[in-house]
């Protein structure tokens, strides 16, 4: 898609709507929702391409396409939000690998998750008599509130009608469960639930997806859940690259009406009288917005970069210094020449194989990162691409993927990137013997380059924060805020900082869209004004209009 042209500065008779800063996904699900009620809406997307973190291209070698930042999509699937936009009329459509995901332990031994209950119960149970049936009960308690907890994770806070249906379902005494599974680490969970190593694994391994240590508080609930979307939806994958996930959106934007503007880099937010009324690239170009303003980019950046201090409340520039990234990412893609010889028969047809450590070794990899060491033995998130759609590379041959974190705070020069790389590609090698053979082409992707590459992606950072508890729900990105509504009337937060958060969902542009409508009376204004309420009180004393002066 080709940046469209426009006049120097647009007069406000001629002004959209709404302008959305950045063609992420979460951008281009606001800009949908937006012109789906009808609204003129302009996305400006300050790279040349559409997607953020959602892009696919052909890297390694020709023929052999990669998925260039995210690539397994479970909470797509589940979403209500991606669900309504029919996307599958404008170009997407899902596949599956075999089974959903293969954690290899260090002595090869293999756990498997599948969208079949009874293969992964007996792949469990091989681990401990009685595992299958434990995983079954872990089943049958998430099928029971499936419905109305998917509902509350992708509805503007408070979401009281999902959380007033899962009340009726679960009880008073299931409510309470539920809160200490919200609360409690993961290896306490498989603790509690299970006698063996493999389905400990299964949620401890997808608990990690997150920077979530497995001894954290919230660990549970985050590997649970993506456990069972897994059981449920599978990790599936776009047929043809991640990118028509979403070129399906910009296609359906186009046939709503709505302009994307590629090359068009946002440098301020223009704001008059503590309203959002515009934007000014970096072109110099101005361009009104008559009803709202939306930016899916970061929080810090939105806040610090494009609003400026003198805009917002003290305590409120305050918090956001308090803002934590998740760890940065590493990430290589491999075209090979023929598939992977895993001598764990289970990580064959899975799309996400997770190996290098057990349980114990989970915990001591979160430990460097938190201690800033470079860990010795990293856990590898691999991806199968071909074993998940054969369109990814020629028949025979396999386009995969690896990543693994990073600590916070150090500088990675090419020589230590070049020796995780050698060390990533030596775990492999010890569960899969001539993998480093197969190779016909890599493509490196360091913290910097994956930030050069996008630049939300902040020092490698995936999430758009940290997943952990301090900084999620109404606690995203700052107190009180929780949701898309910022200190200044008409702006919107509508990328990963903000609530639901990370993962491809849709669920910040959902609630930056409905929050626009919401304040121009489209849907009613009742969330708005509570919204305004409790930041108002959190925030009150802070003049949004003075230089912010630190301590």
């Amino acid at each position: 898609m080709q940046p469209t042209s426009r006049p120097a500065t647009i007069r406000a008779d001629d002004a959209p709507d709404a302008v959305v800063i950045g063609a992420g996904h979460n951008g281009l699900v606001a800009a949908n929702l937006l012109a789906d009620h009808g609204w003129d809406v302009v996305v400006c997307e300050a790279t040349e391409h559409l997607g953020g973190a959602v892009r696919s291209a052909e890297v390694t070698s020709p023929g052999y396409l990669s998925d260039l930042f995210s690539a397994f999509y479970p909470l797509s699937a589940a979403s209500p939000v991606l669900r309504a936009m029919e996307l599958d009329r404008y170009g997407l459509h899902w596949t599956h690998s075999p089974s959903v995901l293969a954690h290899v332990f260090p002595d090869d031994r293999c756990a498997v998750l599948s969208r079949d209950l009874d293969q992964t119960a007996a792949s469990v149970a091989e681990f401990a008599p009685g595992d299958g049936a434990a995983w079954r009960q872990l089943v049958a308690e998430w099928e029971e509130i499936r419905e109305p907890l998917i509902d509350a994770l992708f509805t503007p806070l408070p979401a009281l009608g999902p959380a007033t249906r899962m009340l009726a379902r679960l009880g008073t005494a299931g409510a309470l469960r539920m809160a200490r599974l919200a609360l409690l680490p993961v290896r306490r969970l498989g603790e509690e639930r299970f006698g063996g190593a493999g389905a400990p694994m299964l949620l401890a391994g997808n608990a990690l997806h997150a920077d979530l240590p497995p001894e954290g508080a919230g660990s549970a609930i985050y590997g649970w859940l993506l456990a069972m979307l897994g059981q449920s939806y599978g990790f599936p994958v776009p047929v043809g690259g991640a990118g028509m996930l979403t070129e399906s959106m910009a296609a359906r934007l186009s046939a709503g009406g709505g302009t994307i503007r590629l090359a068009s880099a946002v440098d301020q937010v223009e704001v008059v009288d503590g309203t959002a009324v515009g934007v000014r690239l970096a072109t110099g170009e101005r361009i009104r917005a008559r009803r709202a303003v939306l930016a899916d980019v970061t929080a810090p950046a939105l806040f610090g970069k494009l609003v400026g201090e003198r805009h917002l409340p003290a305590r409120f520039v305050r918090d956001l210094d308090n803002f934590q990234w998740d760890n940065p990412t590493i990430k290589i893609d491999w075209a090979l020449r023929s598939k992977i010889g895993w001598t764990a028969p289970g990580a064959r047809g899975a799309g996400t194989v997770h190996l290098g450590v057990d349980l114990d070794g989970l915990t001591r990899y979160a430990a460097d990162l938190a201690t800033r060491q470079v860990p010795r033995e990293p856990f590898l998130l691999f991806g199968q691409m071909t074993t998940s759609d054969p369109s990814r590379s020629p028949d025979g041959t396999e386009s995969a993927w690896a990543y693994t974190h990073l600590p916070s705070g150090v500088e990675f020069s090419d020589e230590l990137i070049a020796e995780h790389v050698a060390r990533i590609e030596a775990c492999i090698e010890r569960h899969a013997p001539g993998f480093t053979e197969l190779v016909i082409g890599r493509y490196v992707q360091s913290p910097r380059q994956l930030e050069d590459a996008n630049p939300s992606l902040v020092h490698g950072a995936v999430n758009g924060g940290t997943a952990q508890l301090h900084q999620q729900l109404v606690f995203r990105p700052v107190p009180g805020l929780g949701g898309a509504t910022t200190p200044i009337d008409r702006l919107f937060l509508s990328g990963s900082s903000a609530h639901p958060g990370g993962g491809v969902h849709g669920g910040p542009g959902s609630n930056a869209a409905r929050a626009a409508l919401a304040r121009d009376g489209v849907l009613g204004g009742g969330r708005r004004k509570a919204g305004q309420l409790l930041m108002g009180r959190i925030y009150r004393g802070g003049d949004r209009h003075s230089v912010t002066s630190r301590p």
